[in-house]
């Protein structure tokens, strides 16, 4: 089980279990946690369960965040706030020296349905958050995963140079609209979205950061691959009306921005999900609704 995870892994996992007295836990924690499973082995983080009482997970950064854009101080406040809301897991303990980060476990319910009114309420939550100094730039984060791929696979990056300009052009334009940047979750996908206990919450807040709520937006509905039904059902949730031809036109851009942004990521980071059959896929979905916003 842990003996799977990298050395420098498991002592970190082991650094952060010893640190149990300092969790911010009331009352405080009778003896350190045990291991209960590795949760999940990824190139980003690795996420195991422990039990003391309660359960709780434990997540060790697998990457340099600052590598990445990462803001874990933010991260952490943004959690701190959300779950005060009733939106995000209990942060417990913080330690960016080992990487690590400690949330209350939400046990899943046995249903995880995907049900848009409460996609539209967890988002409004998350926008009605309070400020934080850190905002995400989506054109440095353009520009800083191509440099990335360049460096690391010429030959992948030169895949891309159909949609790049194109994507950075329909960004620009979406920019325009200058709506006021409001906290975002910018990776509220199904996978980070869990219903415990009758209530859908938000997991995963590392890409949170000040940003445009119609980009958060349009991560669930590109990323999800929302039908143009459910699209148009969580706009009219979102909004409390119809949305008007240049808001859906505007997630529509934002789409194409994320989906260009996630195959960046993918590519620089030589993710085994993405073989050549997905990444051919993936580019012909992305070059159609390019055209479509030409």
């Amino acid at each position: 089980m842990v003996a799977a995870l990298p050395d420098n892994i498991r002592l970190k996992l082991a650094q952060t279990l010893g640190q149990w007295r300092q969790w911010d836990c009331e009352p405080g924690l009778a003896a350190a946690p045990r291991i209960v499973s590795v949760l999940t082995r990824g190139l980003s983080n690795f996420s195991v369960l422990v039990e003391a009482g309660q359960r709780f997970v434990v997540r060790i950064d697998g990457i340099n965040p600052a590598l990445h854009s990462l803001n874990r101080q933010g991260e952490w406040r943004s959690l701190e706030a959300a779950s005060r809301s009733g939106l995000a897991p209990r942060p417990r303990y913080f330690n960016p020296e080992l990487g690590s980060l400690v949330c209350d476990y939400l046990e899943p319910d046995e249903l995880q349905p995907l049900a848009v009114p409460d996609i539209a309420r967890l988002l409004h939550g998350i926008h009605q958050q309070p400020p934080r100094h850190h905002r995400l730039d989506l054109a440095e984060r353009i520009l800083s995963y191509e440099k990335i791929l360049a460096h690391r696979a010429p030959s992948r990056a030169a895949e891309l140079t159909d949609c790049g300009p194109a994507a950075t052009q329909l960004l620009a334009s979406a920019s325009e609209a200058h709506c006021p940047p409001v906290l975002c979750h910018h990776d509220l996908l199904r996978a980070n979205r869990l219903y415990s206990g009758g209530r859908l919450f938000a997991l995963d807040w590392e890409y949170s950061a000040m940003g445009n709520p119609w980009y958060d937006l349009a991560v669930v509905i590109a990323g999800d691959s929302l039908s143009a039904d459910d699209a148009d059902s969580l706009l009219h949730a979102y909004l409390g009306r119809p949305a008007s031809a240049a808001e859906q036109q505007l997630v529509a851009q934002f789409g194409c921005v994320y989906r260009y942004l996630e195959l960046l990521w993918y590519l620089a980071q030589d993710h085994p999900a993405l073989d050549d059959e997905a990444l051919r896929e993936k580019l012909e979905l992305l070059g159609e609704q390019l055209r479509d916003q030409s």
